[in-house]
């Protein structure tokens, strides 16, 4: 298995943002990915809020050897041309270290307040669809024309190519069983979603029936989950946590219960084995509910949890 952190982008500063980065690369973490908003899913909508890519970028200049990307743009807010060309520029910056995360957006009270349209579910996914072959074929072809219902190519080129071959890594997140999973078989190097063993597993049951309708083989994408972590004897703070989750996502209990990565150490273990069992190959443990300073925890996690799964 891989570890990974997934940075929250709102109510920090990019002083914060880089030393953890650096902090994540010196202490042996897998791959760090920020988020794609523009101001805080508040109802007062205030609160610094970095943007992902001018972000991104500067990460990968400054901060060796993690993987880094995205979790995950909203595919609303670009034209899909202009992130293969953000994507491959961060890979040249990168030198071959991007993982592009894309999903279908989600955040109504950001597209009204920057006037962004926000079509219906169905609109976006189909659009999230037509993104994935505007990216590979920008990616990898010499030139690109392509006639679809939402986007259009003529004769389009892009240069220079990323660094990876044939293509980023293109990671689909989202955990819609009937049609973005579908998308992730047909697309996707890597499929992403909140949960923990028991969402996985059943998520990725259905990703392997979607990828078999499409000819392709399930082992060929990548599986990760999004997890909050906390390492304690304390079953009220556990508690605390899964609480927290239900509020955030609106999730039952069930879902928190089995999203959340929280105990002692013996129980964190057995959870991430179960996670592995799920065909899980990849945690990100998400910053949205650490306690500053976060390090101590990241530290612990990295150096006495994780070694045994890797």
């Amino acid at each position: 298995m891989r570890f990974g952190i997934f940075q929250s982008l709102t109510q920090t500063t990019w002083d914060r943002v880089l030393g953890l980065w650096r902090h994540l690369a010196a202490t042996g973490w897998d791959a760090a990915c920020v988020t794609d908003h523009f101001m805080p899913n508040t109802p007062e909508r205030v609160g610094d809020t970095l943007e992902c890519w001018s972000t991104l970028a500067a990460l990968a200049a400054l901060v060796p050897r993690m993987r880094v990307g995205t979790i995950v743009l909203g595919n609303t807010y670009r034209h899909p041309a202009v992130v293969a060309k953000m994507a491959a520029t961060v890979d040249v910056i990168a030198g071959g270290r991007l993982i592009c995360g894309l999903g279908a957006a989600w955040q109504q009270n950001e597209h009204e307040a920057y006037g962004i349209p926000f079509p219906t579910v169905g609109e976006r996914l189909a659009r999230l669809d037509e993104a994935c072959q505007v990216l590979k074929m920008l990616w990898t072809q010499p030139t690109s024309t392509f006639k679809g219902r939402f986007y259009r190519l003529e004769d389009a080129p892009l240069m220079p190519k990323p660094v990876q071959q044939p293509h980023p890594e293109l990671m689909i997140g989202g955990g819609g069983e009937r049609v973005t999973l579908r998308i992730a078989a047909r697309h996707a190097d890597h499929w992403n979603a909140w949960g923990g063993p028991e969402t996985l597993a059943r998520k990725g049951r259905i990703l392997d029936e979607h990828c078999a309708a499409a000819g392709r083989d399930p082992r060929a994408v990548r599986r990760s989950a999004n997890m909050a972590l906390l390492l304690t004897d304390d079953r009220g703070e556990v508690a605390k946590l899964e609480g927290a989750f239900r509020r955030r996502f609106g999730a039952s209990e069930e879902a928190a219960r089995d999203a959340v990565l929280a105990g002692t150490d013996a129980e964190v273990r057995e959870k991430l084995s179960r996670v592995r069992d799920a065909g899980v190959d990849m945690v990100w443990i998400t910053t949205m509910f650490l306690r500053e300073p976060v390090e101590p925890l990241l530290d612990r996690f990295i150096g006495e949890i994780a070694p045994a799964f890797r």
